[in-house]
């Protein structure tokens, strides 16, 4: 057990979606929350990252910043996905080496896993076959910060832990069509289908293969529930343990946003994976369970966008 009361914990990317809500949670729980945002601190500056690792100090620290996107962002910007998200955690975990903290939890991605892996996919089908090309670059990162929080605990000792999370969504997604993933994404163009009386949507693909989903308060607290029980070697899958095909996540999508015209599939863009669902036996044995479910994550984070449509689309 890691006890979290008067402790400090460090959330690099408290920014973005993911890192926002594990900062919210803790902030309810009786620790102090370390946040840097990106002028104070340049997280691919590793002197900066050095130096002011030192200087805080914390507890523990999470590892929750990334450069992310879409497929389409994936194919486009190789480069930057693979150096960028490698020089963000490698900064960071050595930094918490070198600063004594004995306690981090850094999260992945399951695109980490082989495209064609059995599903649901357990944590040992790790580097079992080829990865998915459209995401490969940013998959290759996230298996590079799964094997350093294994080198570190190996060579050092440290007590460094890695969390898988799903496909997430909820407030403080990103809404930009060039760059966002598929709920934001359908939730924008439904939305503005509906404002323009538009008579259909367009999807990628085919509209078949299936994807698992969960909430991104959901993905917090089971960051934190590991942060506080779990210490080994074994990445952990944080997902819902529930998929369905991208289609029906399309018409769930247009129910909620209330727009009522066609759903045109795009059979000429792709699909990506078939089917992505990862078992969730591991941290269901911990005795953690998601409490919100697709439609309610759904319509909250719809209102969410509406109530915060400048800062959603990234203007």
């Amino acid at each position: 057990m890691f006890d979290l009361t008067g402790k400090s914990v460090y959330v690099a990317g408290h920014r973005g979606m993911v890192g926002g809500a594990i900062a919210r949670q803790l902030k309810d729980r009786d620790c102090t929350v370390l946040t840097a945002t990106r002028q104070e601190l340049d997280l691919l500056d590793q002197a900066a990252v050095f130096a002011w690792m030192e200087q805080a100090r914390p507890d523990a620290v999470v590892v929750a910043a990334a450069k992310v996107g879409g497929i389409l962002a994936n194919n486009d910007f190789p480069a930057d996905f693979l150096y960028q998200n490698l020089v963000i955690e490698t900064n960071l975990i050595e930094a918490a080496h070198r600063a004594g903290v004995d306690r981090l939890l850094f999260l992945g991605s399951s695109c980490i896993y082989p495209k064609f892996a059995e599903q649901p996919i357990q944590e040992d089908s790790l580097l079992t076959g080829a990865l998915e090309p459209t995401n490969e670059w940013y998959a290759i990162a996230k298996i590079a910060g799964i094997k350093l929080c294994q080198a570190y605990r190996k060579q050092y000792g440290r007590d460094y832990i890695s969390g898988m999370p799903t496909n997430l969504y909820g407030p403080g997604d990103n809404f930009d069509l060039q760059s966002s993933h598929v709920i934001p994404a359908l939730m924008r163009k439904a939305h503005e289908a509906k404002e323009a009386s538009d008579a259909n949507i367009t999807i990628w693909g085919t509209g078949t293969p299936r994807r698992e989903f969960l909430h991104v308060d959901d993905c917090a607290s089971a960051c934190i529930h590991l942060l506080e029980t779990y210490s080994d070697d074994i990445h952990v899958n944080i997902g819902s343990g529930d998929d369905l095909p991208i289609y029906g996540l399309a018409q769930l999508v247009c129910e909620v946003v209330g727009f009522e015209g066609e759903i045109v599939r795009d059979e000429t863009k792709p699909d990506g994976t078939p089917r992505k669902l990862m078992a969730a036996d591991r941290l269901r044995a911990m005795g953690w369970t998601p409490a919100i479910s697709l439609k309610d994550g759904l319509a909250s984070t719809y209102q969410w966008f509406l109530e915060n449509k400048a800062e959603a689309r990234g203007a």
